[in-house]
């Protein structure tokens, strides 16, 4: 079974909210990020890698306004490409942006690893797990 440990929220203001879910839940921060798609933060909750970005594009087509859940992972530890075939097998299609993926660990995870599922909902299936996640080995 392919578990959820990644969810990327996007936000207007990354340092007030990383502020909050360290405020609130006790979450801590992984690491602070700025690159060619988004600012931002990887918090964790021990269980869970949590990423509050501010993107530079409009990835969801929602305007640049938007907040809210971008996008979550799985982690398909037994069986990453099974789990990509049962992706397209069900209508799931690769989700494809103008900008390289900026992989969060040297690289690590499989590509294509981005897609578009039911009702245009866009996930990852990594066959690594994220850090701050109970199974990651640095």
């Amino acid at each position: 079974m392919a578990k959820i440990r990644h969810i990327a929220i996007a936000t207007q203001d990354p340092d007030a909210a990383a502020k909050f879910y360290k405020s609130v839940f006790g979450f801590k921060e992984l690491k602070k990020l700025d690159n060619e798609r988004a600012t931002g933060y990887f918090m964790t909750d021990g269980n869970l890698n949590i990423a509050l970005l501010k993107f530079k594009t409009d990835q969801l087509g929602k305007g640049m306004d938007y907040v809210g859940l971008h996008h979550f992972g799985v982690y398909a530890a037994d069986d990453a490409q099974g789990c990509v075939d049962r992706v397209f097998e069900n209508g799931g299609q690769e989700y494809v942006d103008e900008m390289e993926l900026t992989p969060v660990d040297d690289g690590k995870y499989r590509r294509p690893d981005k897609f578009r599922g039911f009702e245009g909902m866009i996930f990852d299936v990594a066959d690594k797990p994220w850090p701050g996640t109970p199974d990651y080995k640095p």
